[in-house]
């Protein structure tokens, strides 16, 4: 269980404590941007095999038991996690980082969120360590979780500090919670914008994976009844 903590914390310091911090910008002024860039791929690579191979080998205890009602309430919040990836790799302007910040007004799912990416981890993590309830299960997916949750305000503080004007148009308009912008009358929800294709290939990947989770990773995901 030790390794599997200290793969733990070696994940979210990769991408919390170096990605997220002033420390980026001084790795950055010596290796470049390109350079830095292939470096902390290469970490998040290490890292995330590591925590793998540590969760693989670490003893677990059993805290809960998730009863069948829970599992399917589980594998029916994965659906908006499925559509919120999906939508995310359609111009999302905080994907890594915050780089590819558009100049236009946000569009699409970025009415909803403008973390819909990070949210879906959010999602999925947070799915993953109710529906294992144990020790190791809640280490593993929990570094997920967190690196997900703190990585919603670093990477607005970065776009706030690399690009302070248009930082204001997008937070003026957008939020971190989903529909909160919208809740609030800042914005408004334009279902056209987003499209057919991310509902319908999240659901299609929703469907095939609830359908062979078992097969892949040992566990179905519900409980036929």
């Amino acid at each position: 269980m030790l390794m599997l903590i200290l793969a733990a914390l070696l994940w979210v310091g990769v991408h919390v404590g170096i990605a997220g911090t002033a420390l980026r910008g001084t790795i950055v002024a010596r290796l470049g941007e390109a350079g830095f860039r292939i470096a902390f791929s290469l970490a998040s690579v290490v890292t995330i095999a590591l925590l793998v191979l540590a969760w693989r080998a670490a003893p677990t205890t059993p805290l809960w038991s998730a009863p069948d009602w829970l599992r399917w309430i589980l594998a029916l919040a994965m659906l908006p996690g499925f559509v919120l990836f999906v939508a995310s790799l359609r111009g999302n302007p905080t994907a890594m980082g915050g780089e590819g910040l558009i100049g236009a007004e946000p569009r699409g799912i970025q009415r909803i969120t403008r973390h819909p990416m990070l949210w879906s981890f959010a999602i999925w993590a947070a799915v993953h360590m109710l529906g294992n309830g144990d020790t190791a299960g809640l280490v593993f997916f929990g570094a997920f979780l967190v690196t997900a949750v703190a990585g919603m305000p670093s990477i607005d503080a970065k776009l706030a500090a690399r690009q302070p004007d248009t930082w204001a148009r997008l937070a003026a308009a957008t939020s971190i919670v989903p529909f909160g912008a919208i809740a609030a009358g800042r914005n408004r929800l334009v279902l056209a914008e987003i499209g057919w294709v991310p509902p319908v290939l999240g659901l299609a990947a929703w469907a095939a994976l609830l359908h062979l989770h078992g097969s892949l990773f040992g566990v179905p995901a519900v409980i036929p009844g």
